[in-house]
């Protein structure tokens, strides 16, 4: 009998399909589980991954800002050290350049420079020696016929008598002319001290109490009358010169080239009174159309000046009335002054009336309105 026909139903044997069916599933869960494929183990993988990109991004992060290393470049700028030989060159030549520029600004002293009231005009140079033969009128001693201009910066003789006025004051009433504005309320003071020896002289000229312009002249008295030794000249501020007589020269406090200094020389202050002192010793040597010319310093320059001498006129000021004599300085170029004295006898020859006129009409007229004995 068959072995078959032995069992019962239930013991049957099963599809051996079943079988191979899990053994299948078994194994493709193992390779599954190997894989990480299983949906668990996918999940928790993905957080990590993203920390470590987050991770890289920040140290990423620093060597971008390393990159400043560029700026390095700015020692490469190190080239300035070309600038160096550019103060070089400069240097050099400037001390060159000073040399020559002084000498053609020196050449301009021509100008009328800050002149005071009684002596503005420019200066006359070569013309005026041509003017000594009118000297010849005064000869009645024979020494005014000029000798010695050379030596004296004029035509005045060393040997020519003087006669200084003691010390004076004098007070004036002044009257102006600027532009269009007439200038009135103005008065000036002129005050000559001497003890024999030495002198000083001033002129200032105020307005509303207030002095605007001034000019001094000190010095000695000496062998030919009055003898400067310094000059000068205050507005906002103050300039000078100063006759070095030891070295027969004149200096000036602004740098002005230095000149000679000849002998009877006179500031645009002292030349009125020394002018005076000039009539005083000799009237008679002075006649009309006579002419005196002296060296006159100013604060930048000294010229020969020359006042041609008129007769006697009746002048008429606030002090009363006197004859006196006239000199005239006339413009000799385009921008001189017209300067005009008039000095009274029986005052020693100062002065009683003073006007200086410029080029363009301006003008301040001095009269004298009051003597003070000092």
């Amino acid at each position: 009998m068959p072995t078959s026909a032995l069992l019962p139903d239930s013991y049957a044997p099963r599809p051996r399909w079943r079988t191979l069916a899990v053994v299948t599933a078994i194994v493709l869960a193992g390779h599954l589980a190997v894989l990480g494929l299983a949906p668990v183990i996918v999940g928790a993988p993905s957080t990590p991954s993203v920390d470590k990109f987050i991770t890289r991004t920040i140290i990423v992060a620093p060597p971008a800002v390393s990159e400043p290393p560029a700026p390095a470049p700015p020692p490469k700028v190190e080239a300035k050290p070309a600038p160096k030989p550019r103060p070089h060159p400069v240097a050099r030549p400037r001390p060159v350049a000073p040399a020559p520029a002084p000498a053609p600004e020196v050449a301009a002293p021509t100008q009328p420079d800050s002149q005071d009231l009684v002596s503005q005009a420019p200066p006359e140079t070569a013309p005026v020696p041509q003017e000594s033969p009118p000297g010849d009128a005064s000869s009645g001693t024979g020494q005014g016929t000029g000798t010695g201009e050379g030596d004296t910066g004029g035509n005045i003789p060393v040997s020519a008598p003087l006669r200084i006025s003691g010390s004076v004051r004098l007070a004036f009433a002044a009257t102006a002319q600027q532009g269009a504005q007439p200038m009135q309320g103005a008065f000036g003071d002129l005050v000559w001290q001497q003890d024999g020896t030495h002198y000083d002289a001033s002129l200032s000229i105020k307005f509303l109490f207030m002095t605007f312009r001034s000019t001094r002249s000190t010095g000695v008295i000496g062998p030919t009358g009055i003898e400067p030794l310094r000059y000068s000249d205050k507005r906002r501020t103050e300039v000078a010169s100063h006759f070095v007589r030891d070295q027969k020269t004149v200096i000036f406090s602004n740098n002005s080239p230095a000149v000679p200094l000849l002998a009877g020389a006179q500031d645009r202050l002292s030349v009125v009174l020394q002018l005076g002192a000039l009539m005083a010793g000799d009237p008679g040597r002075y006649p009309p159309n006579s002419v005196i010319a002296v060296q006159t310093v100013g604060t930048s320059d000294a010229e020969i000046w020359a006042f041609t001498l008129s007769g006697e006129e009746q002048v008429a000021v606030q002090a009363g009335e006197f004859t006196a004599r006239k000199l005239t300085r006339s413009p000799r170029k385009p921008f001189d002054d017209k300067i005009e004295l008039w000095l009274a006898p029986e005052l020693g020859y100062l002065p009683v009336r003073i006007r200086q006129t410029q080029p363009n009409g301006d003008f301040i007229d001095l009269q004298l309105r009051e003597k003070v004995s000092m």
